[in-house]
């Protein structure tokens, strides 16, 4: 049932549209002028618009233009009683999607409306499917046959579909975002959006309009109405990606959207009603630091209704070979090398590797041997370097070469490539704690959330 409003300044014409749309099923909202009409949308959700032509004051199409200045990504259906060619043009063009004439016939009114509600389904639709082909072309799934991933995955798929919020806790680079669009495919919400909004990524004082969107005004800059992550999210999924990162007051405006499920957009008074599945993600025990007093306890419990581990690559070596295949192959496409495998020392070698960076750090360092290796089997001299004449900077685990304790091995000289190992090894002597992380490495925490949220993190 779809939330329809119809605008018409005749009390009669308006009292009858009304009539039609219950009878087709779907719940109606009336409006005698356009300024009425954005007030309705300014308080609740609307599916779709019947608005006639001819009003006193703003008419249909300033009604239309308002939609687009406003940010309201509402269709709209123009009524009048003036047919003529040259208004039927002048509406599509401006953007509305059917155009019918009064009086109004029901049965007619009622194919426009399923009609303009199809059509609006599948823009959203294609819209979703565009950004799932995104994310096809990065060929990402989760692969694995160890006990521990395998663990994970029976959670992922008992907890999907629920309508329960899922809190997924694992080291950074452990592939937390897969597990999340894995439990959104899942559930009966896969048709509709998922977001996914970065809270460490977002500048602090970007982060609250993000979540919750602004109204025209509400700050500089602010031009027009925009839509936060809640709205988009709306019948779907949202994922809040480093939850721990969160302000403290922005925590209770959050869990007053878990609770109630509605919030007000920034600069707004009116509350707004949303549906939306929460999945938060945490390279930090949460629990922890909700006992410790920076993070609120109440919006953990509400998160962690079903919590869901997700281990470090060093707990499932077992899969080491399949993810390193699968990284060579996909890299192998997109730079058009012949690769045909790995050769047998070199896997050991991956096998054995700490890999604080996790499944990141192997998909970057398998990449790397592809872009750097001259034969269609991957030597260990490929991992190694970009010179193969040199001496390996990195010693295999199973050589007898001792190093001392502390140690930091590096695959190469690069610069990039050295900096990222570094904050590895920071995050893990740190258990995933970036203000800690931050500190070993003499940076800003700003700098580290910068560096880890760098297209090339």
């Amino acid at each position: 049932m779809a939330t329809i409003l119809y605008v018409d300044d005749e009390p009669a014409v308006g009292k009858l549209l009304g009539h039609m749309i219950e009878q087709a099923g779907h719940h109606a909202v009336g409006a005698s002028s356009v300024h009425e009409a954005l007030q309705v949308l300014a308080r609740e959700r609307v599916d779709l618009i019947v608005s006639d032509h001819q009003m006193p004051g703003l008419t249909g199409l300033d009604l239309l233009e308002l939609l687009k200045t406003e940010g309201y990504d509402v269709p709209l259906i123009i009524l009048t009683g003036y047919a003529s060619i040259e208004q039927a043009v002048s509406a599509i063009k401006a953007g509305a999607v059917d155009y019918i004439t009064k009086p109004v016939d029901g049965q007619q009114l009622e194919i426009a409306l399923e009609q303009a509600l199809k059509f609006e389904g599948l823009k959203r639709e294609n819209a979703a499917l565009r950004d799932e082909v995104m994310q096809l072309r990065q060929n990402q799934q989760i692969l694995g046959d160890s006990p521990a991933i395998q663990k994970a995955l029976s959670e992922v798929a008992m907890a999907a579909p629920t309508r329960a919020s899922v809190l997924l806790l694992g080291e950074s680079g452990t592939g937390k975002e897969l597990f999340a669009r894995a439990i959104h495919e899942q559930s009966d919400r896969r048709s509709q959006p998922f977001i996914k909004i970065n809270c460490a990524a977002i500048p602090e004082g970007l982060i609250e309009s993000a979540l919750f969107g602004h109204e025209k005004g509400a700050f500089t800059g602010a031009i027009k109405r925009v839509e936060g992550a809640f709205e988009r999210a709306n019948r779907g999924t949202l994922l809040l990606d480093e939850i721990s990162e969160m302000r403290l007051d922005l925590q209770a405006k959050l869990l007053r959207v878990l609770q109630e499920g509605e919030f007000e957009r920034v600069g707004g008074e009116t509350p707004i009603k949303v549906d939306v599945r929460i999945i938060a993600t945490s390279n930090r025990p949460l629990a922890d630091e909700a006992a410790e007093g920076r993070f609120r306890q109440d919006l953990y419990f509400r998160l962690s209704v079903i919590p869901v581990h997700i281990p470090p690559l060093r707990e499932r070596r077992s899969d080491i070979p399949l993810l390193a295949m699968r990284f060579a192959m996909r890299a192998a496409q997109e730079y058009k090398k012949d690769i045909q495998g790995i050769a047998p020392d070199a896997m050991e070698w991956l096998r054995t590797q700490p890999w604080p960076g996790n499944v990141r750090e192997l998909q970057h360092l398998v990449e790397r041997a592809v872009v750097l290796s001259r034969e269609s089997v991957l030597s260990y001299a490929a991992f190694a370097g970009s010179d193969r004449r040199a001496t390996p900077l990195s010693v295999p685990a199973t050589s007898s070469s001792p190093l001392p304790d502390g140690a930091i091995v590096l695959d190469s000289l690069d610069i990039a490539s050295a900096e990222q190992r570094l904050i590895d090894v920071a995050l893990a002597r740190t258990n995933g704690n970036r203000t800690k992380a931050a500190e070993l490495l003499g940076i800003s925490i700003r700098t580290l959330r910068s560096r880890l949220n760098s297209p090339d993190a």
